[in-house]
């Protein structure tokens, strides 16, 4: 019988060196048609990315959310931020999500996937759940991004509750909002090559 992992503990996790993420300069957000041509090119030509979506939260009982307000697809390099609220990016986000030569990675997307196909009607292709991989390693529990970052780099991914609770359906998002969006994506490429790199 084999053992099951543990992740680390939250306290344990709040003891490590920051996660060196992606800064504000590596990361674009797609504003207007041209721009979301240059973001699709460069992503397809990357042929794998972490991806992620963020929705503004729902807080009463029976509400449903008109999520995601945010997809975030990333290379090793850098992050492109899609609002779901402009129209002329909808055709290269449509792209990317159906795309089979686009491997997309995240933790967890369950969800996320859900509601992808209930705003845009559509199933994506090509996506890696990472929950699998660290499962295969004995882990029981999911493995988050921010467990992922502790177990492979010995490092601690900031996730601020008040970011992840904000307003994701805003207009124009904070800095804030930009870091930890990018940086859920960067940080799921990240793990996957960790994770080929270990199985050589």
């Amino acid at each position: 019988m084999t053992d099951h992992k543990t992740p680390p503990h939250k306290e344990d996790i709040a003891q490590l060196e920051a996660f060196a993420g992606l800064s504000l300069d590596r990361i674009f957000v797609v504003t207007d048609e041209r721009q979301a041509g240059i973001a699709l090119e460069e992503l397809m030509a990357a042929g794998e990315v972490g991806f992620d979506t963020e929705s503004k939260p729902t807080f009463h009982k029976g509400q449903k959310s008109e999520g995601p307000h945010v997809l975030q697809f990333s290379t090793t390099e850098k992050a492109f931020i899609f609002q779901s609220h402009v129209g002329d990016s909808h055709a290269a986000i449509v792209e990317l999500l159906k795309s089979e030569k686009l491997t997309k990675i995240g933790f967890g997307l369950g969800g996320d996937l859900t509601q992808i196909s209930q705003r845009f009607g559509i199933r994506p292709g090509a996506i890696v759940d990472l929950d699998r991989a660290f499962k295969q390693l004995g882990y029981r529990n999911a493995v988050g991004a921010k467990s992922a970052i502790a177990i492979l780099f010995n490092r601690k991914l900031q996730k601020s509750k008040s970011v992840t609770t904000s307003n994701w359906a805003a207009t124009r998002l904070s800095e804030a909002q930009l870091i930890y969006a990018a940086n859920d994506a960067y940080a799921a490429i990240l793990v996957a090559r960790a994770l080929r790199d270990l199985k050589g």
